[in-house]
């Protein structure tokens, strides 16, 4: 591993502990050339899964697009980049969990909308508009409906 400081490539490994539910291995480092320390995290990849996109076209997986869409959506919301990663950890683990060689990224998203209407109703909203495509505010208003419905017509109001 390379150091971040002063790019040397003899850096040791000081700690390794389990971090985020065994999910993922934080290494703490040394540099043998300037002494720097510094932290690492190694978690599993999903190189081989394949992603199906809406024009067939096929990629790698690639964590880093969920994470995107996730902050597009929760912006300016109440929601901290560790709920994200949580989120994004719970897709991937389903993900996982399917065993498969190939998903689609409609597939994804609907995993993602999962996540997120537990999380916030006005993410959820978001990401959702995109995800389906939403045309025109009837079909907006359509879903906004559907969910205070779900929530039993219950709105948080301030107090």
């Amino acid at each position: 591993m390379k150091c971040p400081f002063c790019e040397n490539q003899d850096t040791s490994v000081v700690d390794s502990r389990d971090a985020e539910e065994g999910k993922i291995t934080r290494r703490r480092r040394e540099c043998a050339e300037c002494d720097a320390r510094f932290t690492t995290y190694e978690r599993p990849e999903l190189a081989d899964v394949k992603v199906i996109k809406r024009n067939n076209e096929v990629q790698a997986y690639q964590r880093e697009k969920i994470e995107q869409g996730l902050v597009k959506a929760t912006e300016k919301r109440p929601i901290d980049q560790k709920k994200i990663q949580e989120i994004v950890d719970n897709v991937e683990s389903q993900i996982f969990s399917k065993n498969k060689e190939t998903i689609t990224s409609k597939e994804i998203g609907r995993l993602v909308i999962e996540e997120l209407k537990k999380t916030d109703q006005v993410a959820y909203l978001r990401f959702l508009s995109v995800y389906q495509s939403f045309g025109s505010l009837a079909s907006f208003d359509k879903e906004i409906k559907k969910l205070i419905k779900h929530h039993g017509g219950k709105r948080k109001t301030k107090s």
